[in-house]
């Protein structure tokens, strides 16, 4: 497998990581754990190792020779960073030097004037909302301020069918707001509008949003780190607009930013930053990277991908360093790459487990540099985790194969320098019973299955550095509130076993009891199940 190490800012935490190897860790119960010689490049991939999981071989990238001269090189010893299992090599994102390709051009493209959508009558809306805390509000816009201008994009893809149901909430930079569209009643019809939730607080409280008219479920809202609510909107066939929302007392400030006109727009998540928000447009060829909210003059091209991608995760804490999953032009693999939005969007591959594998990149810790991707290089699609900047294969470990259910990660617990093995990672399962959660360490191979809140907003939550869950859930009798979840202990692997019992075995989930966060005790939590 080959990964990209993020040139120099990235491949510090690597190189310091070799400082920090730890002893050898017990074969898990399916019996003794022997040494693995490391693969040749062309090696198969896929095959289990002694501890139950998977791991995917190496293939070898390369790029242009002439750029090392210009990057520095992080430290090939990252890779004894973290416990080994059964004296395997455990896990690992190979560093590559981002290779010397010239900055994509970007297209200027064409400029016209806006056209004034129809706005729908309003709806009749609920009664005044609640009392909350007051809240830091931005100043209305003058008056006399114009709409910026619309931006064409070359159409060249049919647009997305629009969802029914918008996502269930999206948390911001540093967890402190959420934003959400919630149904805006049975008087007022299909209809939602926006909803801010503050969590930062010694109790969780929501803000409501309401403008004079309905939003459509194919709407998106970002939350900011000043208070403010990007939304995206679908005004018309290929025509998306943004405008950034705010509270004004008892009504809803709005302030424009532009609209840009193209068959299918996907709004990345949160950038690392706070303030800015980016957008992915596909076009024929190439993907364009906009920041959507943050620029000085609207809606601007930042980058521009060759192929289709989509996902995207953030790798670093500034918001340069954007993880895409791209498929080239005529079809092929999907691959894991790397754009850097400071260098003119430079593209670097990440993720190469095997030739033609699908690798992508569902997860990232930028303080331990932990990994978590979804890949068929074993086979069929499964869950595997590697660390960036590692020389070491990623593994894919027997506890997360559920071939019946659906597991996706959705928080990685943070402030783990150095110890990526060590980090709890909340995982969302779908199944036939519903959606609950999963709790599961690199090192504890093992997953914890816990029973969801009741009313919990499936796939949000985050960590915070002391191992404790927060999961946002909204009920009859508590429409705004945050149950937490402390991360179970794994038990040590015992040194000799009989290996009759499968390593992919788990206990029966336990039952999540919600707290509100103004009554959570602050010592001696109990861990739930």
């Amino acid at each position: 497998m080959t990964a990209c190490a993020i040139e120099d800012m990235t491949a510090g935490v690597a190189g310091t990581a070799a400082a920090a190897g730890s002893a050898p860790e017990a074969a898990e119960p399916d019996g003794p754990a022997e040494p693995v010689k490391p693969r040749a490049a062309g090696a198969s991939a896929g095959a289990p190792d002694a501890d139950g999981e998977g791991t995917a071989g190496a293939g070898a990238s390369e790029g242009d020779p002439g750029a090392g001269a210009a990057e520095a090189k992080a430290d090939p010893a990252a890779s004894s960073a973290g416990p080994r299992e059964g004296g395997a090599p455990e896990v690992g994102v190979p560093e590559v030097r981002a290779p010397d390709v010239k900055a994509p051009e970007v297209r200027a493209p064409q400029v016209r004037a806006p056209g004034a959508a129809a706005v729908p009558p309003l709806p009749p809306m609920p009664s005044a909302p609640p009392s909350v805390p007051p809240v830091p509000s931005a100043p209305p816009p003058p008056p006399s301020t114009p709409e910026p201008p619309a931006r064409t994009v070359e159409a060249a893809l049919p647009p997305a069918p629009s969802r029914l149901v918008p996502p269930a909430l999206t948390l911001g930079a540093g967890h402190t707001y959420g934003a959400r569209l919630t149904p805006a009643g049975e008087a007022a019809g299909p209809g939602w509008f926006p909803e801010r939730w503050t969590l930062d607080g010694p109790e969780p409280y929501a803000v409501p949003l309401p403008l004079d008219r309905p939003e459509e479920a194919a709407s998106d809202v970002l939350p900011l780190s000043d208070g403010r609510v990007l939304i995206r909107r679908e005004v018309a066939a290929g025509r998306h607009t943004f405008s950034l929302l705010y509270p004004t007392g008892p009504g809803t400030g709005e302030v424009p930013l532009g609209a840009l006109d193209c068959p299918e727009l996907t709004l990345l998540p949160p950038s690392p930053d706070g303030m800015s928000a980016y957008a992915l447009l596909l076009g024929k060829r190439s993907t364009g990277v906009w920041l959507v909210a943050g620029g000085a003059f609207g809606p601007e091209q930042v980058a521009d991908v060759p192929g289709r991608c989509s996902g995207g995760v953030w790798l670093d804490r500034e918001g340069r360093l954007l993880a895409l999953d791209r498929q080239m032009p005529g079809g092929g693999p999907v691959k894991a790459v790397v754009v850097d939005l400071g260098r003119g969007g430079e593209v670097t591959p990440l993720l190469q487990i095997a030739p033609e594998s699908n690798d992508r990149l569902l997860l990232a810790d930028a303080d331990s540099g932990l990994l978590l991707v979804r890949s068929d290089a074993p086979g069929h699609d499964r869950l595997g985790w590697g660390v960036l900047g590692s020389c070491l294969p990623v593994r894919f470990p027997e506890c997360l194969r559920a071939p019946d259910e659906t597991l996706t990660p959705f928080a990685v617990q943070p402030g783990q320098m150095l110890m990526p093995e060590s980090c709890a990672v909340a995982l969302r399962i779908d199944g036939a019973g519903g959606s609950w959660v999963g709790l599961w360490r690199p090192a504890g191979r093992r997953l914890h299955q816990f029973a969801a809140p009741g009313g919990w907003l499936a796939g949000s939550g985050f960590w915070t550095r002391e191992g404790v869950l927060h999961l946002p859930y909204s009920q009859e009798d508590a429409p705004c509130a945050v149950a937490l979840m402390e991360a179970p202990v794994d038990e040590p692997h015992p040194a000799v076993t009989t290996g009759t019992n499968a390593s992919g075995a788990t206990p029966p989930r336990g039952v999540c009891t919600p707290v509100p966060l103004g009554q959570a005790p602050l010592t001696g939590r109990i861990t739930p199940g």
